[in-house]
């Protein structure tokens, strides 16, 4: 395994992080546990979870997945040997039986005294805020758009002291951000500077080869602001797996449970998806490990944040750490990229 730190702190975790979105929906406590196991004796030391897990969220559901992972802490007593990564909910439609009440008020220490509880510790490593509060076009939407309904207010720098104080009383030890832009991810830097505050550490946002949306703006400012991507969906929800072009995708695979994620299925998707798959066959590699080693290899990926329902996926998905692609294979995934660019962003 390969390691780099949080940036801005002495946090010290694997390259590939493990997700475990489906833990509680897609996969039972006992798969979830095994795939804590196998990770942790591949060197994977990082997890990332959130209040709002597993996926699809639900009010029936919410909670489960980080429940198991406090389960598992317990049963080891190993809470010393990984590195924990969580999230609070923003606001929205599908959070509403959470809270309505977004980052304001109480909800980032509500929050965080209840996941802890499901966790099962004293501390999380990194607390990161889900997406932002403000109208935004995230989530697959390609253009920003106003909207008359935005319930943003400039709350930049009370979040960053809610935070900072949660910091200060040892329940988290950073914090990060989510599914966020440019000008916000700007903003949050222009509060710390001001009050002096703990830098934020790192970004989680979707990307992929189908999804290079990131390098527009986000990477500048991630590389000189030394704030460290997480990369999410490196695998397009399993597209880039090639399992749904060559027909292998099992029955408990996430695009049949819920074909409604349909962020990385259009013809264009399906069209890139055929010209990687292409070249990962030219040069004798699986289209998954052609993935994420491109993942795993951009300077300002901190940590990829894979995800599996199997342990034969999670194999896979590990090895890729040890895949560097050379000079000629990057370029001809430039060229594809250049021909049909970001095609679900």
């Amino acid at each position: 395994m390969k390691y780099t730190s949080l940036p801005n702190t002495d946090i010290k975790v694997s390259k590939i992080c493990l997700g475990s979105m489906t833990w509680g929906n897609q996969n039972t406590e006992a798969e979830g546990f095994n795939q804590l196991d196998y990770a942790l004796e591949r060197g994977v030391n990082f997890i990332d979870t959130a209040e709002l897990y597993p996926v699809p969220a639900s009010k029936e559901t919410q909670g489960r997945t980080s429940t198991i992972i406090g389960n598992w802490l317990k049963k080891n007593n190993n809470r010393d040997r990984v590195i924990l990564a969580s999230k609070v909910a923003g606001p929205g439609d599908y959070t509403a039986h959470i809270r309505t009440t977004g980052f304001g008020g109480t909800s980032i220490v509500d929050a965080v005294e209840l996941e802890l509880k499901r966790l099962q510790t004293d501390y999380i490593d990194l607390y990161q805020l889900h997406w932002p509060e403000r109208h935004t076009n995230t989530f697959g939407v390609r253009d920003f758009k106003p909207s008359p309904n935005d319930p943003w207010s400039d709350n930049f720098n009370e979040v960053l002291h809610k935070l900072n104080k949660l910091v200060q009383s040892g329940k988290i030890r950073a914090y990060g951000i989510s599914n966020e832009k440019g000008w916000g991810t700007m903003r949050y830097v222009e509060e710390v500077r001001k009050d002096h505050l703990p830098k934020v550490s790192t970004i989680q946002n979707a990307y992929s080869l189908l999804n290079r949306v990131f390098e527009g703006d986000l990477a500048e400012i991630s590389l000189r602001e030394n704030i460290g991507l997480l990369a999410y969906s490196p695998l397009a929800f399993g597209v880039l797996s090639g399992k749904y072009i060559d027909g292998s995708a099992d029955d408990n695979a996430r695009l049949k449970l819920f074909p409604r994620f349909a962020r990385y299925s259009s013809a264009q998707s399906t069209e890139a998806t055929q010209q990687y798959l292409a070249l990962a066959n030219d040069i004798g590699i699986s289209l998954t490990t052609l993935s994420l080693a491109f993942v795993n290899q951009r300077p300002f990926v901190t940590s990829n944040i894979i995800g599996a329902t199997n342990l034969k996926q999670l194999k896979e998905n590990i090895d890729s750490v040890d895949m560097k692609l050379c000079e000629d294979t990057l370029g001809k995934i430039n060229e594809i990229h250049a021909k049909i660019p970001n095609p679900a962003p």
